[in-house]
């Protein structure tokens, strides 16, 4: 952290990612849209003054708005520009040299009540050198010119944004005789005549000339692919207009992956309070600490003065107070909040945009695969889709996932198709699980619903409040806990169909079936009429949790492209559990699932169709139309896998350890990469130490992981003491929850009405 300005390191630092990506030092640039921009230019007026590399600057700028505008016109004169929709006008004038005419034009904008522009891009250099032939007489008095036109510019710097473009080097073998004069040496000392005059006269006033001198380091990437030596190629032209619009329009739009220029958002009222909140819990932990340090002293062995022989205390384990593990509980994750908004909310560790190549993808999951195996143990039991195989499942699937984000990898659309088979399999693991415990032990009670929920949720709203962002944020949260109670309800309602009661009739398998069947036919109608979907999640309070942007589109969305994975998990888990219950597969230590012949078959109709359903995905040329195949086909390759790691004993009665231990806090690491090992809410990557990316991911990664470790240990910690067994202590806590909830939605309300 070195305290400086980001709008600084945008407009003098940065480094290319690939040969067209600019990286700014510490900060995410946006790209802008054309609706963005106007948006953000609205009434404004902005004049572009100089030579012909401002004219450059100046079209690349003008097609941020509109990109139909053709480059013609007189080259050595005024260009005016105007968006008469959103009222926008962007001039270029004319001026290759700083001398009087210049000066006089900025100074017309002093004088009196004329219209000032809003923001002021100006930079000559060029035309002196080569007028001149480079004389160092013409050098002395651009530093006269330039004096004098200073102060006119420092004063406009009060009330418009002002810019001085220092010059780009040149390419000297490409330049032609009549510019052989213009070299980089004569270019550096313009440059530094510029610098070191500008601002001279207000160094400790806010108000200044910002000097745009991240051209200087584009250029020098570049240059050698200009046209004529002097000119640079249009898509470096092109990152300048985009980091001049950034520089302007971050702090009026506040794009959440353009981390330049924005400032720290100020704490809301609701995060005053859980800032209080937790607070008030690190200070009571500490207090009863000292309390029981201070009973422990007391009690502590001491010397019988008479005997000389020391008397022992019994030796017992004191018995933790549920007021106790609360607030340590709460002390824990006030400190690990603490971390969650340093990283992602204040200005204080530094932000990178992504940038996806497929080394950066493929050579980490070659890494975890090779771990992965090195751990590999017995199983302690050897059935299909045990725990500790699911657990591994979740795993290596997430390590997957937090790969694809951290490298970017969704740009690429063969991997994108995949990653969106890793999220179904969690989907159909959800479906299976639970289909699994309801159907087998008939527990449809309230104390199983509050677990589940509690366990799913918890992490997710305490960021919703710390954060300042909406639960359906955290979309994959809000996904899983729907399909549980879709999954609750289907099994839950009248007739109550479980395991049990079905062995005594089998005619209460079809009653199961005929359930199912209607779930299905729920599912299909919902994903064909956005309407009734859009109409039953906009009634208040469910409006509250599935809004994104002031509608619930996005939800719609995420629920549509996996719906019918859930329902596939519940349809394997209720043939698989016939299936064992009538004896029909074998499940012994190093046994086939099926006979040999069978087994084998199996095996290889799911190893063609895994290997199909990767050739069509990685033949995928459109996302919105693999989109709308994928809810129905991603199941083929979840199906395979399944097969292919159960059908053949010896595959089933061993696990890997080490993904199976992140598979047990997988969804905390899901949900901790937005803000901790991610930032700018997933946009970008977290830095908490330039310069060494790799060991920036190593570091930042191990704090991620036990920061991820430890709030998996806080959360069920809490849910024994928030979620007891007694029913009548449970009923009195769900009243303080929904006394909790119906607190933080005034609040929201509160907090709603003073932004607007």
């Amino acid at each position: 952290f070195q305290g400086g300005d980001t709008c600084e390191y945008l407009l003098s630092s940065g480094r290319f990612l690939g040969e067209k990506v600019w990286q700014p030092h510490s900060c995410m640039m946006h790209k802008y849209k054309n609706s963005e921009a106007k948006n953000c230019l609205i009434d404004k007026h902005i004049v572009f003054i100089g030579d012909s590399r401002i004219r450059q600057l100046f079209y690349s700028f003008i097609k941020l708005i509109n990109p139909q505008v053709k480059e013609e016109g007189n080259k050595h004169g005024n260009i005016p520009f105007e968006d008469k929709s959103s009222s926008i006008k962007v001039d270029f004038l004319w001026y290759p040299e700083v001398n009087g005419s210049m000066r006089q034009r900025i100074k017309s904008w002093t004088e009196g009540s004329v219209a000032k522009p809003h923001i002021i891009v100006v930079g000559a250099a060029t035309w002196s050198i080569k007028i001149h032939n480079g004389s160092n007489e013409a050098l002395a008095q651009y530093k006269i010119n330039i004096t004098s036109i200073a102060p006119l510019l420092e004063k406009l710097a009060k009330s418009s944004d002002v810019y001085w473009v220092l010059q780009d080097p040149v390419y000297e073998d490409m330049l032609s005789e009549s510019r052989k004069m213009i070299t980089n040496e004569k270019i550096d000392a313009y440059n530094e005549a510029a610098v070191r005059i500008l601002n001279s006269s207000s160094r400790n006033s806010k108000a200044k000339v910002k000097v745009f001198s991240v051209s200087k380091l584009i250029a020098q990437e570049t240059i050698m692919k200009s046209a004529d030596g002097l000119h640079l190629p249009e898509s470096s032209r092109d990152t300048n207009a985009m980091i001049l619009m950034n520089v302007y329009c971050n702090k009026i739009m506040k794009p959440i992956d353009g981390s330049c220029c924005q400032p720290q958002p100020p704490l809301t009222l609701i995060q005053k309070m859980a800032f209080c909140f937790f607070t008030l819990s690190i200070i009571g932990y500490l207090i009863i600490s000292l309390v029981h340090r201070n009973n422990y002293r007391k009690n502590k062995s001491c010397t019988d003065l008479e005997s000389g022989e020391e008397k022992k205390p019994s030796i017992s384990t004191p018995n933790i107070s549920t007021l106790e593990m609360l607030l340590h509980s709460f002390c824990k994750l006030g400190l690990i909040m603490t971390y969650f908004y340093l990283c992602d909310r204040a200005n204080l560790f530094m932000k990178e945009n992504k940038f996806y190549t497929h080394s950066s993808f493929f050579i980490p999951i070659i890494y975890i695969l090779v771990l992965g195996v090195f751990y590999t143990e017995n199983t302690k039991e050897t059935k299909v889709l045990n725990r500790e195989q699911t657990d591994e499942w979740k795993g290596w699937m997430q390590l997957v996932i937090l790969i694809y984000h951290i490298s970017g990898a969704s740009t690429f659309l063969p991997v994108y198709m995949h990653i969106r088979v890793l999220v179904a399999a969690y989907l159909f693991q959800t479906g299976y699980g639970h289909f699994s415990y309801f159907w087998i032990k008939g527990d449809f009670g309230v104390y199983r619903v509050c677990q589940v929920l509690f366990r799913l949720n918890f992490l997710v709203v305490v960021l919703c409040i710390v954060m300042d962002r909406p639960y359906q944020f955290y979309y994959f949260v809000p996904l899983v806990t729907v399909w549980f109670m879709i999954i609750y309800a289907t099994l839950a309602i009248w007739p109550q169909i479980v395991q049990k009661k079905a062995n005594g009739n089998c005619l209460w398998h079809f009653g199961l079936l005929l359930k199912l069947i209607c779930l299905l036919t729920c599912i299909y109608f919902l994903s064909y009429s956005q309407g009734t979907f859009e109409k039953i999640f906009s009634f208040w309070p469910l409006s509250k949790c599935f809004e994104l942007n002031g509608n619930v589109y996005e939800w719609w969305f995420r629920w549509k492209l996996d719906r019918y994975v859930v329902f596939h998990g519940m349809l394997f888990a209720f043939i698989y559990l016939a299936l064992q219950k009538r004896q029909m597969i074998s499940e012994g230590k190093g046994d086939p699932l099926f006979s040999n012949r069978v087994s084998n078959v199996l095996l290889f109709i799911s190893v063609v169709s895994f290997l199909t359903y990767s050739i069509w995905a990685s033949s995928c040329k459109n996302k919105t139309e693999c989109n709308e195949l994928h809810p129905s086909v991603s199941v083929v390759q979840i199906l395979a896998f399944v097969l292919i790691r159960n059908i053949p004993g010896y595959v089933r009665s061993v696990y890997s350890s080490f993904f199976a231990w992140f598979g047990k806090i997988s969804l905390e690491l899901f949900i901790c990469q937005y803000h901790i090992w991610l930032a700018a809410d997933t946009k970008g990557i977290l830095v908490l130490i330039p310069g060494y990316p790799m060991f920036n991911v190593l570091v930042s990664t191990f704090i991620f992981v036990c920061v991820a470790h430890e709030i998996s240990q806080i959360t069920n910690d809490l849910a024994q003491i928030v979620v007891p067994k007694d029913n009548s202590t449970l009923l009195k806590r769900l009243l303080c929850i929904g006394g909790f909830f119906s607190g933080l939605h005034l609040f929201s309300a509160i907090q709603d009405q003073s932004r607007h």
